[in-house]
């Protein structure tokens, strides 16, 4: 996934009305305002009453589910190997919001600050916090991606990290 497919499939769920933030490690660059490193997938929040436009606009350009985890995630997959991971998101009156998880009993939460901007290429992008990044990144065994990606935060924000 390059910064050009990122911007491209900003651009087209944008023209198709839809609101998502840039999440995992494109989140973080986009915080950080440049590349720091390959990237699979993109990661991207929307509103959940959204997915109906989300997932029209896609297909339109290709994407295919190849992953279901509702309510917690699914997966599109385009010809070119392309993969979005896509979270959805059921807002509060007070702009927070939650994300089902598989423990039902804890749902992710997003404070209404968490939702931000960043820069990915040059280009104004919605994106998740460094805190909001930070609480994701806690309660597993971490790759080498993951401290990669909080080392730049730490680095860059001066915000502590789990590891």
């Amino acid at each position: 996934m390059t910064a050009d497919d990122v911007r491209a499939v900003l651009a087209l769920l944008r023209r198709a009305g839809a609101d998502v933030w840039v999440g995992g490690g494109w989140g973080i660059d986009a915080l950080v305002g440049e590349q720091t490193r390959e990237h699979r997938d993109l990661d991207l929040m929307h509103r959940q009453e959204q997915e109906p436009v989300v997932l029209a606009a896609l297909a339109d350009a290709a994407f295919t589910e190849s992953l279901d985890q509702r309510p917690v995630r699914f997966v599109v997959t385009d010809p070119d190997g392309r993969v979005l991971d896509l979270h959805p998101l059921v807002f509060a009156d007070d702009g927070s919001a939650r994300q089902a998880s598989f423990a039902a009993e804890r749902p992710f939460v997003y404070p209404a600050e968490c939702f931000v901007t960043g820069t990915v290429a040059g280009e104004r992008v919605p994106c998740l916090s460094a805190a909001q990044q930070v609480s994701f990144h806690q309660g597993y065994e971490p790759t080498d991606r993951d401290r990669h990606d909080m080392a730049l935060l730490r680095t860059v924000f001066g915000i502590a990290t789990h590891f």
